[in-house]
């Protein structure tokens, strides 16, 4: 039977409470508040931070603390990449964010879904969907991209706008629920 990680990893239901999903969220709590207690000045200690964090992290990657995350590895960050203060990048599912990309203060990349049924909540059941941001995206302060969604390249996100469906490559999207207003 495959443990709880093995299904979350897989993008099927397991339960949130498992002993080993609870021991890897500890690993990250503990990373995370090393890295967003480093300080401005000590650039390498806190790359070293993020290196340890995160499953991925591109040359010239700037993320400025707070940082939050559910688990880290699954979080793959492309190089050149920005991201601002305030982010939380929920990363039940695999979260892919591009080369080029500026994240503007308080996002939110959120994979995990809940069940509808009450029962099944209570219960502690969740899955995810991945999350992927093409390229020189540009997500705008506050803006929050649903579980499943993939962002094409060169594509502006408005501030403040939910991200609930894919957006295609090179247009402007405002709004909740955010819709294609112009391409770039």
């Amino acid at each position: 039977m495959p443990s709880q990680k093995d299904a979350m990893l897989a993008g099927e239901p397991y339960l949130a409470d498992d002993p080993e999903l609870a021991a890897e969220a500890l690993r990250a709590a503990l990373l995370s508040e090393r890295f967003n207690s480093t300080s401005a000045a000590d650039a390498q200690g806190r790359r070293a931070a993020l290196g340890e964090l995160l499953g991925e992290v591109g040359e010239g990657v700037e993320i400025r603390p707070p940082l939050r995350v559910d688990y880290g590895y699954n979080i793959t960050v492309g190089p050149r990449t920005f991201v601002n203060f305030g982010a939380v990048l929920l990363d039940v599912g695999r979260i892919t964010i591009g080369a080029d990309v500026q994240i503007g203060p308080n996002v939110q990349l959120l994979t995990p879904t809940h069940p509808v049924e009450p029962e099944a909540r209570r219960a502690k059941w969740e899955a995810a969907r991945p999350i992927t941001i093409g390229d020189n995206v540009w997500l705008g302060g506050g803006a929050i991209v649903c579980p499943g969604v993939t962002i094409g390249e060169n594509t502006v996100v408005g501030a403040g706008a939910v991200v609930a469906k894919d957006l295609p490559a090179g247009v402007v999207a405002v709004g909740n629920p955010a819709r294609v207003i112009r391409e770039v």
